[in-house]
């Protein structure tokens, strides 16, 4: 697909990770179409250009009038956050939602979709090199308050694919790592504040990975241009950097570091494997440095 000109409706086009998709299919020459729970919310992006319509992920109706008339939709709004663990509103907003996104998509004609994933349906504790094929967790897994949004986006996952082969809808899936960024709610400030505190710590052995959410973006964008993509999932992650790594490319880009760091273990070490995306789409990922420069920019930082 040419995204130039090419009309891309976007859901949770007004949080984190959606203002960067944004961002890079306007770039594109895009004419995207945000369809989001409050239109209100930023209002800079209809300065933009955005058109924006107003959907909620239980309408599926609604939704169906949101996506009309556009030639692909990118299924990115869910529910994600660090302090809450309740199943029923993580399975109403990302299951449910999935599949009211997926009927209304049906509804309004749209057969080319892109759904934003993550590396958490292999679960937290997964374990060796994780490519597209690992196991997931699913439906079946326990509900334990670590788990929540795992088990939620993996099923969310699962139901999006048994819904495209059943509608005969055009799906590609991407699944990123922890997402760091400008204006993120989630992870970047609970890092900023951890790190910055006089005395902060210094896990021994987690590898958690790190993706900027730019490079998220540019991720969607290559896989919609790129008819090969249909059918795939692409995990869109680093290279199993560390916390200390993510620490001195704080410090490398301008942040605060605390001055003395203590070392205490914690052996995660989940390898994501994300040749796929870089061999078949072209993606290449920002250094840390690099994506936390850019980070600072945007926020206005010195």
């Amino acid at each position: 697909m040419t995204l130039r000109g090419a009309r891309i409706a976007v859901t949770g086009a007004t949080g984190f990770l959606g203002r960067y998709i944004v961002d890079v299919l306007l770039a594109r020459g895009a004419h995207v179409i945000g369809v989001v729970r409050n239109p209100s919310k930023v209002p800079e992006l209809a300065a933009k250009g955005v058109e924006l319509r107003q959907a909620d992920l239980s309408e599926r109706d609604r939704l169906a009038s949101g996506f009309a008339g556009a030639d692909a939709v990118v299924s990115n709004a869910a529910l994600f956050a660090l302090n809450n663990q309740r199943w029923d509103e993580h399975e109403r907003c990302n299951v449910e939602g999935t599949r009211n996104v997926m009927g209304a998509c049906t509804d309004a004609s749209v057969r080319r979709v892109v759904q934003v994933s993550s590396v958490a349906v292999y679960g937290i504790f997964a374990g060796g090199r994780l490519h597209e094929d690992s196991p997931q967790l699913g439906a079946h897994t326990r509900r334990l308050p670590w788990n929540v949004y795992p088990a939620s986006k993996a099923v969310s996952e699962q139901e999006a694919w048994r819904l495209a082969r059943e509608h005969g809808l055009a799906l590609t899936v991407v699944r990123p790592c922890t997402i760091y960024g400008a204006f993120d709610p989630n992870f970047t400030p609970l890092f900023e504040r951890i790190t910055t505190f006089p005395v902060s710590i210094r896990p021994i052995g987690l590898q958690m990975s790190y993706v900027y959410a730019g490079d998220v973006a540019e991720g969607i964008a290559l896989a919609l241009e790129q008819e090969r993509s249909i059918g795939r999932a692409y995990n869109l992650t680093g290279d199993g950097e560390t916390w200390q790594d993510l620490t001195e490319a704080w410090k490398a880009a301008g942040g605060r570091t605390a001055w003395l760091r203590l070392p205490i273990p914690v052996p995660m070490a989940p390898k994501f494997d994300s040749t796929r995306a870089k061999q078949e789409l072209g993606w290449r990922p920002r250094s840390l440095t690099e994506g936390l420069r850019e980070t600072f920019a945007l926020e206005g930082r010195h």
